[in-house]
Formats: C-alpha cells, structure tokens, sequence
C-alpha cells in the first residue's frame, strides 16, 4: 500500500487525516485518527506494596474506568518523561525506578497512537493527584493490594497488559 496524498480532514481537540492510498492497482481513500503517541504505567508503591491506579471519566468508552497512570507524549517530550510528568499529576509520586514494558498500538486498523508502556516503583506521595485543572481533569487515587490488583476486571487494554505482563513477571521468579 502506498500513500498518494494526506490530508487533515479534522483538526480540533483530536484530528483527523484523510489519506488517499493505492493498492494493487486501485486508488481509494480511508480515515486516519491522528492521536500521537502515549505513555503508561503500572505503578507500585514499594512501601505499601500497592499498585496504584486511577479512576476517571473516558469519552470513548462514556464511562469511569480504572486503569494505569496514562497520558499524552507532549510535544517535545520523551515517553520516560511523559509517564514520569503523568504520574506526578495524577497520582502525586516521584518515580524511583523506571522499566520499559512494551510498545504497542492501541487500535492499527485506524488509528496512530503508539502506547509506551512501563513499570514504575514509587515509594513516597507527595501530593494529592488528580490531574490537571486546566485539562478538565478528574482523577481518583485508587491502591490495590497485588491479589486485588490480579483480580480486577477492567475493559483498558494498557492495563490487562500490565496485568499479564506482572502475572508472567511473578511466574518467571
């Protein structure tokens, strides 16, 4: 497949490109969610022995979801600093330890967003969280104790991979 032409069909809060492509001879033209890159991480808090997690709104499910520290890789920004930033605001932690889980697209069939996912080891919260203000956002703090944590049920793709990812972690030791 190759790509003749892109161009933005949509640029507001998300955008939006219109590629016009052709394959094996024919020339047609499909959508594209330009979502830039994100971060997320499985945080533990080493002291407590805790995964801590948020709970908030999201638009595309229209529903609360509880699931790992995520955000948006800002312009400028490295994925190590963005989840770092991201958990300050969220969850109120400085970051001890950091480690790279995995890099995955979130939905390839149309969208660009790329999920940097990591395991980050906190020990001491600073500050409450909650996000951003100015983001309009409203996060809870939520903890769970490591067999809470294996027996949540969440429908976040980020975090049943980082639930699969700490189960094989615990087999492999």
């Amino acid at each position: 497949m190759d790509i003749l032409k892109r161009e933005t069909a949509y640029d507001g809060f998300f955008k939006i490109k219109k590629l016009t492509v052709e394959q094996h001879g024919h020339i047609f033209t499909r959508e594209q969610f330009d979502r830039g890159d994100a971060a997320a991480a499985l945080v533990h808090d080493t002291v407590q022995d805790k995964y801590i997690l948020t709970r908030q709104y999201r638009i595309g499910s229209e529903s609360e979801l509880i699931e790992v520290v995520a955000g948006m890789v800002d312009k400028g920004e490295s994925p190590e600093e963005s989840i770092v930033r991201e958990i300050e605001e969220e969850i109120g932690y400085h970051v001890n330890h950091l480690e790279h889980i995995h890099t995955f697209y979130s939905s390839p069939g149309g969208a660009t967003e790329k999920v940097y996912l990591y395991f980050a080891e906190v020990s001491e919260q600073h500050a409450a969280g909650g996000g951003n203000d100015h983001e309009h956002e409203h996060i809870a703090v939520t903890a769970y104790t490591p067999e809470e944590f294996e027996q949540l049920q969440t429908p976040d793709a980020k975090t049943i991979i980082a639930q699969q990812w700490l189960r094989l972690r615990r087999l492999s030791k």
